[in-house]
């Protein structure tokens, strides 16, 4: 029996950097496009930045590093191959972040309702969430697709709160990156931010409502935010 602490409120996750350190797995697929182009690897710390703008930019990113531009022909085709493969090592090495597991279980004991909101096509983050056994944990999970619109627009978030039986005025939006701030606000939605996820500046400085370095602490972050 859950306990009545956050029953009706909505927790929301984003998915990449947040739930999830899907690096490896992503830069492993970066990587095995440019073997294709018979272009050398690429340092994961150069790209790691480029996860929360998505594949297509890391793949551009990756490009500049070796002084290649490809048309937009060439690049669409690129990027095809390149879900391709990922999808194909979706889960490969990319875990849950520690401390992550515990947190949802006592999360869900007290009564809160969990959802993901990732800008990751959604069935990619279908597909990733229930190799590692995680799908079963949450109400709603939305990706780019799901909606027309995706964050920072504030209606994939309000969406993804609907969609999981909740309501705006009762959910958190927890990330890692300055788009899930931004779309947080957009909406009214208090944010926590992980210190740990994928941005080259320090979500310290981005706005965010209450910043945590572990999940051990998101619990105390989420009752100041009540408080």
């Amino acid at each position: 029996m859950s306990e009545p602490g956050m029953r009706g409120t909505t927790l929301v996750f984003d998915l990449d950097g947040t739930l999830i350190d899907t690096a490896p797995d992503l830069i492993g697929s970066v990587n095995h496009m440019l073997a294709g182009l018979r272009l050398a690897a690429v340092d994961a710390h150069l790209i790691r930045p480029e996860i929360s703008f998505g594949a297509r930019r890391m793949l551009e990113k990756a490009l500049a590093i070796r002084d290649v531009r490809l048309g937009e022909a060439e690049l669409d085709r690129l990027y095809a191959d390149y879900l391709v493969h990922y999808e194909r090592h979706i889960a490969r090495e990319s875990r849950p972040f520690p401390g992550l597991l515990a947190a949802l279980d006592r999360l869900q004991q007290r009564g809160a309702r969990l959802a993901v909101c990732t800008n990751k096509w959604e069935g990619l983050a279908r597909s990733l969430l229930g190799q590692l056994g995680l799908l079963d944990r949450f109400a709603a999970i939305t990706g780019r697709d799901t909606f027309a619109v995706y964050k920072p627009d504030p209606a994939h978030l309000l969406g993804t709160i609907a969609l999981a039986g909740g309501e705006a005025g009762h959910a958190v939006m927890i990330g890692d990156s300055d788009t899930d701030i931004r779309t947080a606000k957009a909406a009214g939605v208090p944010v926590v931010a992980v210190s740990f996820g994928y941005t080259d500046i320090s979500v310290r400085e981005l706005g965010a409502d209450r910043v945590i370095d572990d999940f051990a602490e998101l619990d105390a972050a989420l009752a100041g935010l009540r408080d």
